[in-house]
């Protein structure tokens, strides 16, 4: 049966923004593809991604790296950002995914398993993962890769970013054999030194602008529709919706989308949302209900089996997230998997 909500992932600007984010940088892409490529099909980007050059991935979990090593064989580098833990060494040393070390447990856990090329993690301020710059070890056999996470990427005057800069130049610089990687989806647009060897963007792939506002450079990858089920007319007074979330000072013409918090559409997504249908942005009204939305198209032409546009290439992706007072990331992750992915 077809799905009344879908979402299409245009693997074109997916490899779009890949380039796009090489030129910015100056640097090779490693592509963050955790949490299922941000929800948009790790499996799919990241061979579209290897096509288009891309040989080394990163992954939160070690579940997730056991899934993409299935998916795409053993070419690519996939490091796991967890790096790992609860006795998890072997299995990863055994599917061929490296580790990024976070503390000093992790380490003699990996190096009791055998060892093996992995990843280390300086923690620069964030206070995240990460050993702290004092506590860094001594260099150590198999260490490929040194690496640290910006906090504030998506506020270029931040001075935080340049103190991270600089206590990450400074510990990495101890590990003169090891890859070099700084710099998110945000640090990719901070300048040249922050790139060292390689960059790591994630949301800037999938369509998210680096100030968390669209950017004309990055192309939108996903867009979510939902059908139209019903178009009905309320009279003035009368409500819409659970606990009369809308009350109508005037007469209006609703249309019934067949899309919910069941599927991934926030429900902070209301009063302020809105979607594209009908060549131009129309007001959710009332509260999001489980499987659909009541959406305002007084005066516009509006039939059963149109689609509404979520977000995409007419309602931007960092737009309609901050309707909903969230953000690009929160909105691609909360897409259920109920929602149909089509791809092309």
């Amino acid at each position: 049966m077809p799905s009344p909500a879908t979402l299409d992932i245009d693997l074109g600007a997916l490899a779009r923004n890949f380039h796009a984010l090489e030129a910015i940088s100056g640097a090779p892409v490693h592509p963050v593809v955790k949490a299922d490529s941000y929800g948009l099909g790790a499996a799919r980007c990241a061979a579209r991604l290897m096509a288009e050059g891309a040989r080394t991935f990163f992954v939160a979990r070690p579940a997730e790296g056991l899934a993409l090593r299935t998916a795409l064989g053993g070419e690519p580098v996939i490091y796991v950002l967890d790096g790992c833990p609860a006795d998890t060494a072997t299995q990863l040393r055994d599917a061929d995914l490296r580790p990024v070390i976070n503390q000093p447990d992790q380490l003699r856990a990996w190096m009791a398993a055998g060892g093996g090329a992995c990843g280390l993690q300086i923690d620069t301020g964030m206070n995240r993962l990460g050993v702290r710059p004092e506590d860094a070890p001594e260099p150590f056999d198999g260490l490929a890769l040194v690496m640290s996470h910006l906090a504030c990427a998506d506020a270029p005057d931040e001075p935080m970013n340049r103190r991270q800069r600089d206590v990450f130049a400074e510990i990495s610089s101890r590990y003169p054999g090891a890859l070099k990687s700084f710099a998110n989806s945000g640090g990719c647009f901070l300048g040249a030194d922050f790139a060292f060897d390689a960059v790591r963007p994630g949301i800037c792939l999938y369509g998210g602008g680096p100030e968390g506002r669209p950017d004309p450079r990055i192309a939108p990858v996903a867009t979510l529709t939902a059908e139209v089920l019903q178009v009905r007319d309320v009279p003035a007074g009368e409500s819409i919706g659970y606990s009369r979330g809308h009350v109508a000072d005037h007469p209006l013409r609703i249309a019934i989308c067949a899309t919910g918090y069941a599927d991934g559409v926030l429900r902070a997504s209301s009063p302020r949302g809105a979607v594209w249908l009908s060549g131009g942005l129309r007001a959710i009204l009332g509260r999001v209900s489980m499987d659909v939305i009541a959406v305002d198209v007084t005066g516009a032409d509006v039939a059963t089996g149109d689609r509404a546009e979520l977000f995409g290439p007419n309602r931007m992706l960092d737009e309609a997230a901050a309707a909903a007072s969230t953000i690009a990331y929160e909105l691609l992750t909360s897409v259920t998997p109920r929602v149909e992915r089509r791809y092309r």
